[in-house]
This record gives C-alpha cells, structure tokens and sequence, in this order.
C-alpha cells in the first residue's frame, strides 16, 4: 500500500458516505411535503412517523461523513469548517431542531402546538438539503478561502486557513450555481421522500398524492440539475500538473469522466435506475418499491460526482481567492501512518452496514397504517 493509494482509498470511502448521506436525505424530502402529502392530522402522523423511525441513519451518516473527513483530510476539516462555519452551522441547526420536532411534538405540555414543530420539520426538510447540497457544489465552482500553512508556526495566531472575507463561507450563497445545485439537490430529497413513504406508508389515499407530487419534483429537479451538470462538464475545471500547480483545465470534469471511463459507466446506470424508479411508480399505481432502483441510481450519480471531483489530479476543494491554496487529495491528506491505521479500522465498514440492513429490515417489518398510530404508546 502505498501513500498515494491510501490517499485515493479514502477520497473513495468519503465519495461513498456523501453518496449514502444524499440518498438518506428521503427523510428531509419527505418531511418538507408534510402538508402537502398529509391533509388530516392522521395523514401527517402517519408521515412523520414513517421518517422518525429512519431519521438517525441520515444524522449518523452526517457526523460520520464530517468525522471521516477530519480524520483523513484534515486541511479541508479545517479549511471550510472552520473558515466557513456558517454554512455548517447552520445544517447542524437544521437537524437540532429535526431532532427536538419529533420529540416533542406531541408530547404532553406542548405550550407551541403541534403545528409548529410539523413547521420545524418543513425548515429542515428544505434548509438541510439545500445547504449540503451548496456545500458540495463547491467541490467544483471554488470557494473563497486562502491556505497559509507558514502560519503554523506563527505563536499568536497558528491558523493556516482563512476565509478571504468576513462572511464566513455565507458569501457561496451569492454563486447562482451553488444555489442551483442546491435547489436541485432539495427537489432530489422530495423525489426520494415520496418514494419511501409511497413504500413505508400503507395507505391508498397518501400513495395517491405521492404520483402527482413525484412527477412535478421531477420535472423542478431535472430544470435544476441538468444545467449544472452541463456547465461543470463543459467548462473549466481545476487540474493540478506534473510540478503540483493548479492549473484551469479545458472540460477537466468530462475529460476525467473518459479518462476514468468505467465511473462513466457508473453515472449512466445511476441515471437509468432513478429515472426507472421514478417512471415505473408513476405509471403503475401498484408498484411501491421504487425507492430501491432510485436509492441505488442516486447513490451511484452522487459517488462519480465526488470522485471525478478528487481523483485524476484534480483539486477537489478550488480557491478563488488564491489558485495555488486550492486543496488536493495529496496536499490535504493525513499522515501516511494515520491513513494506514484507518485503512484497517474501515474493515469494519461492512458489519456496521450489515447491522444497519438487520435494523431497518426490523423496524420496517410492518408498514405504517392509520392503527398503528393510534394504537402504539411510543408513536411521534
């Protein structure tokens, strides 16, 4: 194992937790159509207890995805969350309160009504996805940051990362291709969010309303997705060259799409199994396991993403401020001792995933009814 292996081995398991912290974003798609899915306080419960039983898997998933990023690129661990705290602050408020709107929502005492944390819900539900999903568009429209790492060694302020402003990471809101990415981002949670309550909640009426609101998310989603993808395979990437220097690239994000030609293999096969997920639950109002071909496409879109992002000598987290501060797989890497050590840790990756399968498997053993709402004691 060599050092720019484990470096490429690690950039792929980050590639793989952002994948699977995308497709879990079902829950904050499905909460943002509470009211939209659900009419009757009976609708809405049925709802959100289908997402309360799964909420912790995106949550884990999130800290997971920022801890294993800090363990083996610690330079953007400490570029962007710490330099732009902001943005992520923000996200980590959006999951508080998800987490304190189930619990208390219909808890006794309730001073604020229901209402207000079915409210709550909605704000993660369209806050969440909007801003992981500006986060990552950075990976490939820069942010604007500055690398110093002769700071270290400065007594009075050892910082070597900063923002170039004084927003904080907020002015990547101002790029209109975060935005977009963003938005799109929000409209794939609610595709995925229908499809897993369409198959987690066992009721004709709901399963109704999910068809019409599955086709008018996909259509919003593809308005958004499509150009950015165009732009950024097209147009100038961030490259880094035989010396180290990063260099803008003619279509450098197309040009790793063929160079690395099996991960574009990959992201068609991701396209074809969302779009079969979502045009089959559409066209047979029998069919409820659409989740699974679309959870899986998603996954696979979301993985090449990153990973044209990172591999092929390409700076993953560009600098618009200073080209030369822009972050790499090599430039930003732990140790070679501290990525070995890890390597052996991520052997457990499988019987983590196998106890989460088994877990699911259990809580989904019976799907969600109206009697079941009213008559389990530990309902939301």
């Amino acid at each position: 194992m060599t050092y720019y292996f484990l470096q490429n081995y690690w950039w792929f398991i980050i590639s793989l937790l952002g994948a699977l912290l995308v497709f879990l974003l079902f829950v904050q798609g499905a909460n943002s159509m509470i009211f939209q899915l659900g009419k009757t306080p009976d609708d809405r419960r049925m709802l959100i207890n289908s997402t309360g039983r799964k909420w912790e898997f995106t949550f884990t998933t999130l800290v997971t995805f920022g801890g294993a990023f800090f363990a083996s690129f610690p330079l953007f661990y400490s570029t962007s969350f710490g330099s732009a705290y902001w943005i992520w602050l923000l996200i980590l408020f959006t999951f508080i309160i998800q987490a304190v709107s189930y619990e208390f929502q219909n808890k006794a005492g309730n001073i604020f009504g229901v209402r207000t944390f079915q409210t709550c819900l909605i704000i993660n539900g369209i806050l969440g996805p909007l801003l992981l999903g500006g986060a990552v568009a950075t990976f490939f429209t820069g942010s604007n940051f500055i690398v110093e790492k002769a700071n270290i060694t400065n007594s009075m302020q050892p910082v070597i990362s900063h923002w170039a402003n004084g927003s904080r990471g907020l002015d990547v809101l101002l790029n209109p291709w975060v935005v977009i990415f963003g938005i799109a981002v929000v409209f794939l949670a609610r595709i995925l969010g229908t499809l897993y309550i369409n198959n987690n909640v066992n009721d004709d009426t709901i399963r109704t309303r999910v068809r019409k609101q599955l086709l008018v998310n996909t259509i919003l989603f593809l308005l958004f997705f499509l150009p950015f993808l165009i732009v950024t395979l097209f147009s100038e990437g961030y490259a880094v060259n035989e010396a180290g220097t990063i260099v803008m690239e003619p279509m450098k994000y197309f040009n790793n799409l063929l160079t690395m030609w099996p991960l574009a293999i990959i992201l068609i096969v991701g396209v074809v199994l969302l779009l079969f997920g979502i045009i089959k639950t559409i066209l047979k109002p029998n069919y409820v396991r659409g989740i699974w071909p679309a959870g899986i496409g998603v996954v696979c879109v979301v993985l090449v993403l990153f990973l044209i992002a990172g591999w092929n000598n390409t700076a993953y987290y560009p600098s618009t401020a200073d080209l030369q501060s822009s972050l790499t797989i090599q430039n930003s890497s732990s140790s070679e001792f501290t990525l070995k050590a890890m390597f052996y840790v991520s052997f457990l990756v499988p019987f983590v995933l196998a106890y989460i399968v088994y877990a699911w498997r259990a809580i989904d053993k019976k799907a969600i009814d109206r009697q079941e709402i009213t008559e389990d004691d530990h309902a939301y």
